[in-house]
């Protein structure tokens, strides 16, 4: 400890001497960066920084460290960009190996990325996805500017603390690049020079860059932008013994743009729900170290001084923060900050703060609105076109149904072990959600559910929480059920997307103590049900051994999903779910006029493929993007297991619940925008649907069946009607977003239906209007929806079902818009609760019989029942309050 101690503090003052011996050389400008490195230990380097990949690196006594070798590891820096223009810049830094020992280095190369950018214009994608122009030395020894150079002599960089100091400049119509080698003395080791540079390289973000591998030469001229293909990192895998650490890091001059409003962190964002007066608030931090906060604080603004309503301390695993303050004033637009203390600059203790605003409930709107979102790849990041667009629609409510972060999100792979890497791994994935609608979800309720993809699964079924066992590939251990990475990371998981929900409706943990997080939220008379429709899910490869299951998809030619699939013992939302969803149908009190259920996806399988690819779902990402008004010719609905259509007896049980309280249902997970009515027994019985387009959209799904679809309306798609599922399920498609092709580019974002949909419920007319928007629409300007949207319908059509008797005219005084539930005395069973609009209702029943019917205001003493009323009655029941 003690040799450790004396290195560090020698190591300490050579930086010291080095920065000292420069400072005089160095250009000084307004727009001035100097790391200025604390010494603390933590993963997290600090507001200025994105590492990629998070976990490989780390802040240690004053050097950030990249302690775990690989291909093109990188720490952009978020907060100073160089800009076009005749300008000048220099950027310096001390490098020295970790750790020193005899072994020969691998090939590799340590020092600088400049003029990073990324393909959307963005500071953030620079970060996460930019190319940039390469400057360093290699671990030969030999300076390297784009390519090798071959002058300069070569450097001592095995086992010698090195500063690099690189000048840009305008050369003419080029720009010259000079990179020059120092030792802890200041003494020139060596020098190069290029002067053929294209000036674009010289624009964009900077970086430090340690990579592992034989770094390929670029070219001095940027590559255009051409559909996506402008340009690739090196190798990411991870290994090697290319592990160097940087301290001092200095930029200046006039071609540098300070941008301190671009620090991210250390609280990167929050998500907040309020439900029946509790607000519940989830802060998300980065890796902190014991010496930075270990516990977080809410204040609120009353009377203009800030209070402290909540504290909480900042989970280990997951690095979030939970609030929780009960008896909320909902009435009010309340402004909050989140605060927490970390070690910045100089081992100062600096004090962060998140401000944002929880908006009083929009009690007295007509409309409420809410935006639904799905499958966040990463291709777009950070999305500022459904940024704007989301902006411009300002809804009262946000929905991400999953698939909040996919495994190769960010680059550089999946992580999976151990615990502590594969959860760094994740958080920084899941950082990019926040990065991009962070500024969404400051100021209005947010719902977040993880799907398979944010669990590291292709697809997943739960089983009840269990653990997945090990098999040689992951679709192999995947097929059997229950969850492939740990029991702490999976909970880790759930609580960085879903900790913020109200308390869950059962909080009974499922097997491996994984907790649940099904719940309920009422908002300015909105009831949401929030469901889990993965984790108590049967594996079907494991249930279903005929069909010869790989991934959701029967390999057997000769099985029939339709009639051998649906097998006795197969769970979707288990017993637990269907019980709460009962309770919830039947509980309209606090005002409650309209119920939506949210859920990964939707009880049906709106999908299609060529008939002779019906095996698997394989070959969608190779499916021709149709132009405009072309049709393919044999595609037939599909049964994926992965979807909600099976198992069909769950599904059905699930929707027979629902449609109790004239339900909506909104999801995503299927990459394809649908409209549906969903049919038991008999087409459009049950209630409505609308999977929203994926937000980025690796599997370009469609729904192309050849046959036209049955009772379709004059002048609507093919597409459209009544059909059966693969599955056999009752299904009617109102409108769907098939891929095709926009011209615009890359294509591989814009050509397959990408986009995100809203919902409105108006409180007067107890109308529900679905939009679904292309992600390149502008609705300030009127550009327009997928065709066939919007499509507005009534919520009494969310119980579809046709009457085959009625009860007599119920007609209440003394009370708008009253609560009334249906029982069948025969079975004791719910048939439907409902707020009616106005004052009289005559209820629809299912059989001939004896009813029990209850009006009023539940939960308070107007509350009135009448106990045998027949079905077929004349006479009106008259109601007074």
């Amino acid at each position: 400890m003690q040799t450790h101690d004396r290195f560090i503090r020698s190591t300490t003052l050579i930086v010291a001497v080095i920065t000292l011996c420069f400072c005089l050389i160095e250009s000084v400008s307004a727009d001035t960066f100097d790391s200025q490195l604390p010494e603390t230990d933590r993963v997290w380097l600090g507001p200025d920084y994105w590492a990629g990949p998070l976990q490989d690196w780390r802040l240690r006594d004053g050097w950030i460290e990249c302690e775990t070798g690989g291909g093109d590891r990188n720490v952009f820096l978020l907060t100073q960009e160089l800009i076009a223009g005749k300008g000048a810049f220099e950027m310096s830094v001390v490098i020295d190996r970790l750790p020193k020992d005899s072994v020969i280095l691998d090939n590799g190369l340590v020092g600088f990325k400049v003029g990073v950018r990324g393909e959307f214009k963005d500071y953030r994608d620079s970060a996460v996805r930019g190319i940039g122009f390469p400057v360093g030395v290699d671990t030969k020894g030999g300076l390297f500017i784009g390519k090798p150079m071959k002058s300069g002599a070569t450097v001592p960089v095995s086992d010698k603390v090195l500063k690099l100091v690189l000048t840009g400049k305008p050369a003419g119509k080029t720009f010259a690049l000079t990179l020059s080698v120092f030792d802890a003395f200041g003494n020139l080791l060596s020098s190069a020079e290029r002067n053929d540079i294209d000036p674009d390289w010289a624009t964009g973000g900077v970086a430090l860059l340690c990579s592992h591998g034989e770094y390929k030469e670029v070219s001095a001229k940027r590559p255009s932008i051409d559909d996506g293909n402008w340009g690739t990192r090196q190798g990411t895998a991870r290994g090697g013994n290319v592990r160097f650490r940087f301290a001092s890091w200095r930029l200046s001059g006039d071609r540098v743009r300070s941008h301190p409003e671009r620090e991210f962190g250390p609280i990167l964002f929050s998500q907040y729900t309020l439900s029946c007066g509790t607000l519940k608030m989830t802060a998300q931090l980065p890796p902190l170290s014991d010496r930075d906060a270990t516990s977080a604080c809410l204040d609120i603004l009353t009377a203009g001084n800030w209070k402290t309503v909540s504290e909480a301390a900042i989970h280990p695993l997951a690095r979030t923060a939970t609030f929780r303050v009960d008896n909320w004033d909902s009435t009010v637009d309340t402004p909050y900050r989140i605060s927490c203390t970390f070690i910045g600059k100089e081992n100062i203790v600096r004090t962060a703060y998140r401000t944002g605003t929880v908006r009083r409930e929009p009690w007295d709107k007509e409309e409420i609105s809410v935006a639904g979102f799905t499958g966040n790849n990463d291709l777009g990041f950070p999305n500022t076109d459904i940024f704007r667009s989301i902006c411009y629609n300002d809804p009262d409510f946000l929905f991400f149904s999953g698939d909040q972060i996919y495994e190769g999100v960010a680059g550089f792979g999946v992580q999976r072990e151990p615990l502590d890497k594969s959860a760094l791994d994740y958080l920084r994935k899941w950082y990019l959600y926040g990065w991009a609608y962070g500024e969404l979800m400051r100021d209005r309720p947010t719902v977040a559910i993880p799907d398979d993809h944010d669990v590291y699964h292709g697809n997943v079924w739960g089983n009840g929480g269990a653990h997945a066992p090990k098999r040689p590939t992951d679709k192999e251990s995947q097929d059997l059920g229950g969850y492939k990475q740990p029991a702490e990371w999976v909970r880790m998981v759930d609580r960085t997307q879903a900790s913020h929900l109200p308390d869950p409706y059962d909080p009974s943990p499922v097997e491996q103590g994984i907790g649940v997080y099904y719940t309920s939220i009422d908002y300015a008379g909105v009831s949401f049900a929030v469901l889990e429709d993965r984790k108590f899910k049967s594996p079907p490869a494991v249930l279903v051994p005929a069909g010869k299951i790989v991934n959701g998809w029967s390999e057997n030619k000769d099985f029939d999903p339709k009639t051998e699939a649906d097998v006795p013992g197969a769970i979707l939302l288990g017993q637990r779910q269907l019980d709460f969803l009962a309770d919830w149908a039947a509980d309209w009190r606090n005002g409650v006029w309209m119920k939506v259920c949210l859920s990964q996806t939707i009880f049906a399988n709106v999908a299609t493929l060529p008939y002779k690819e019906l095996m698997s779902d394989v070959v969608v990402p190779q499916l021709r993007i149709l132009e405009k008004g072309d049709y393919p010719p044999d595609d037939v609905p599909v049964a994926d297991m992965d979807s909600n259509g099976w198992p069909q007896s769950g599904r059905n049980r699930a929707l027979r619940e629902l449609r109790k309280g004239f339900v909506f249902h909104l999801a995503g997970d299927q990459h394809l925008g649908s409209f549906t009515h969903y049919g038991i027994d008999d087409w459009h019985d049950a209630g409505y649907a609308f999977c929203v387009p994926a937000i980025s959209n690796i599997f370009p799904r469609r729904w192309c069946p050849r046959e036209t679809g049955r009772n379709r309306k004059r002048g609507t798609p093919k597409y459209t009607g009544d059909f059966e599922d693969g599955f056999g399920n009752h299904i009617s498609v109102y409108a769907v977003s098939n891929p095709e092709f926009t011209g615009l580019k890359p294509s591989r974002l814009y050509d397959r239906a990408t986009g995100y949909g809203i919902i409105r419920l108006n409180r007067e007319s107890r109308e529900i209007t679905s939009e679904c928007w292309p992600r390149l629409s502008d609705p300030a300007s009127g550009n327009g929806e997928y065709e066939g949207w919007p499509i507005t319908i009534k919520q009494i059509d969310n119980y579809g079902r046709d009457a085959k008797a009625h009860l007599p005219e119920i007609v209440v005084n003394g009370m708008e818009d009253p609560v009334i539930q249906v029982i069948d005395e025969s079975s004791g069973e719910i048939i439907y609760t409902l707020r009616i609009k106005g004052q009289s209702f005559t209820p629809k029943v299912f059989a001939k019989g004896s009813y029990t019917v209850k009006v009023g205001e539940p939960g308070t003493s107007k509350w009135k029942i009448f106990e045998g009323v027949k079905s077929g009655a004349k006479k009106k029941i008259e109601v007074a309050f």
